[in-house]
């Protein structure tokens, strides 16, 4: 009897053991730190006809689920083993408990294992690590600033040559007329027979026919019998008339004078009183004015030309052709000085559209890093140990000994150091090597923080400091910073955002570097930059 009884506990137990090896739980550590993610495995092997449900929650317990990973199917034999990883993390430190987890298999619930995880914080060491300033607000600027740009100096040369064109094309239209009207009679008839064929009256725009009708006498009237006859009212038009026909002794009727006198008073009513005549008045007025126009033409005498006249004539024909002239010379110089700036416009903006507005900008207007890395660079050693560099100007010996601290100038046997440009450059490169009276270990994080120390000195602000290995081509190790810092201009109260490089070695218990900065984003500064640092060759100090 005990005996089936202890085979029926068996049995029970190992029942209950398959069902519980049925879902395996595993996670890949249970430390970490703050905001880590902690991977959670849960596994199950079934049949192919079982159906599996993983949890899809937000949260396991005091654990963000902030990544739930797709399920790895793995087929052995006639059977699938299913693999489901969440990703899990707390921002809070401390000892946290992931909970069981149910996984449905054909709807029955199965559980995972609950686990204990600790979170623990970051520690900060502020001893070490160099702190710094919040950094200035930047400016963004906009990818396709260029293309406004492109558009602004596009209308320039648009409004250029549209400007051009006109003033031609008036020009262009006054000597047509001044050929085609030789004599003041006929210009003033084809302006009439022109001013008919507008209809003006017709459409109601009789203010508008008289002006031009006005207009064209008076112009007659002024050339032809040299009366200030556009200034003048029309009662001293017409007494200037009437004693220019007894000078001249011009055989014009009472009649005639009259007429004009109506018409030019009748005119004055319609644009200074709104008068509006009747059709009949209106075609009227204009006989009457064509009429006394080719009245005056005939009556007016012609004169022989005295000897004296006639040389005073040819003196002014000469004139008027020297006139004629320097206006064909002036007409040449516009049309040459348009097609120049056509040309420069055409060829800026294909110079834009290919290389960009700031390409030509530079070209046309200068730039300083530009001229330096398109100019003749030079190869030259400095210091001891040597550091062999290319760059575009030779450096200048400089004394450095005034910035170092007494105590370290103590440990010194010899410094050398060599520059272009200075703090309040653009551009600036340094080369400086060092030799210890003793033999001495360098630490070149620390002397990289020495250095930047310096340039804070001179008035750099809101420091960033970044370091990596850096290896020449020769395999000498070495450490490199490089970073950014803000330069202060006190007199115009502005600031300047300044990328700088510096390169550290170490050999022989002595310290060679290299020193560049420049202007944040210029980008011909950085290809300086990257010429100078790919060329470095540094010998090793000799015994």
């Amino acid at each position: 009897m005990n005996l089936k009884r202890y085979l029926l506990i068996l049995l029970f137990s190992t029942a209950v053991f398959a069902q519980q090896k049925q879902l395996v739980t595993s996670i890949d550590t249970t430390k970490n730190k703050i905001g880590a993610e902690f991977k959670l495995t849960l596994k199950t092997s079934v049949d192919t006809l079982t159906k599996v449900v993983f949890p899809n929650a937000k949260n396991f317990g005091s654990l963000e689920v902030i990544r739930s990973y797709a399920i790895d199917t793995i087929k052995k034999d006639n059977r699938y083993e299913l693999v489901k990883r969440y990703g899990l993390t707390q921002f809070d430190s401390g000892k946290f408990m992931i909970p069981r987890i149910p996984v449905l298999i054909n709807k029955k619930p199965f559980y995972s294992d609950s686990i204990a995880v600790q979170v623990s914080n970051v520690v900060v060491d502020t001893l070490k690590q160099k702190m710094f300033d919040i950094k200035p607000i930047a400016e963004v600027r906009s990818d396709n600033s260029w293309i406004w740009k492109l558009v602004l100096i596009l209308l320039l040369f648009a409004g250029i040559g549209v400007f051009v064109y006109w003033y031609l094309k008036i020009r262009q239209k006054k000597k047509i007329e001044e050929e085609l009207y030789k004599t003041p009679i006929e210009r003033a008839t084809n302006l009439l027979n022109s001013l008919e064929k507008k209809e003006l009256w017709q459409k109601g725009e009789v203010k508008a026919y008289y002006s031009e009708l006005t207009d064209i006498t008076r112009n007659y009237i002024e050339e032809a019998i040299d009366i200030p006859a556009m200034e003048s009212t029309t009662s001293e038009l017409i007494e200037g008339l009437r004693a220019a026909s007894v000078k001249k002794k011009m055989t014009l009727s009472k009649e005639i004078i009259e007429n004009l006198e109506k018409v030019l008073k009748q005119a004055d009513l319609v644009k200074f009183a709104k008068s509006r005549p009747l059709d009949f008045e209106i075609t009227e007025d204009r006989k009457k004015i064509e009429k006394a126009i080719v009245t005056l033409d005939k009556s007016i005498p012609i004169v022989v030309e005295e000897e004296e006249e006639s040389m005073l004539n040819e003196l002014q024909r000469q004139n008027q052709l020297k006139i004629q002239l320097r206006k064909k010379r002036n007409k040449r110089i516009v049309i040459a000085i348009s097609s120049v700036v056509l040309l420069l416009a055409l060829t800026t903006t294909f110079f834009i559209a290919t290389k960009g507005f700031d390409f030509v900008k530079d070209t046309v207007l200068g730039n300083a890093s530009k001229e330096l890395l398109e100019g003749e660079w030079v190869s030259s050693e400095y210091g001891n140990p040597s550091v062999k560099i290319e760059t575009p100007e030779v450096l200048k010996r400089t004394d450095l000994t005034k910035t170092l601290p007494k105590d370290g100038m103590a440990l010194i046997k010899e410094m050398q150091s060599f520059a272009y440009g200075s703090f309040s450059n653009s551009f600036y490169v340094m080369v400086s090597t060092i030799k210890y009276k003793k033999e001495t270990t360098v630490d070149l994080s620390k002397s990289i923080e020495s250095s930047l120390q310096i340039l804070e000195s001179q008035g750099a602000q809101n420091m960033i400091v970044k370091k990596e290995d850096f290896d020449t081509k020769e395999g000498i190790s070495g450490i490199k910073g490089y970073g950014t810092f803000s330069k202060i201009d006190a007199n115009n109260q502005t600031s300047t955002k300044i990328y700088y490089e510096i390169l550290l070695f170490s050999q022989e218990g002595g310290l060679q570097q290299i020193l560049i900065f420049h202007e944040e984003g210029d980008k011909y500064a950085n290809e300086i930059s990257a010429r100078i640092l790919n060329a470095v060759e540094l010998k090793k100090v000799s015994q």
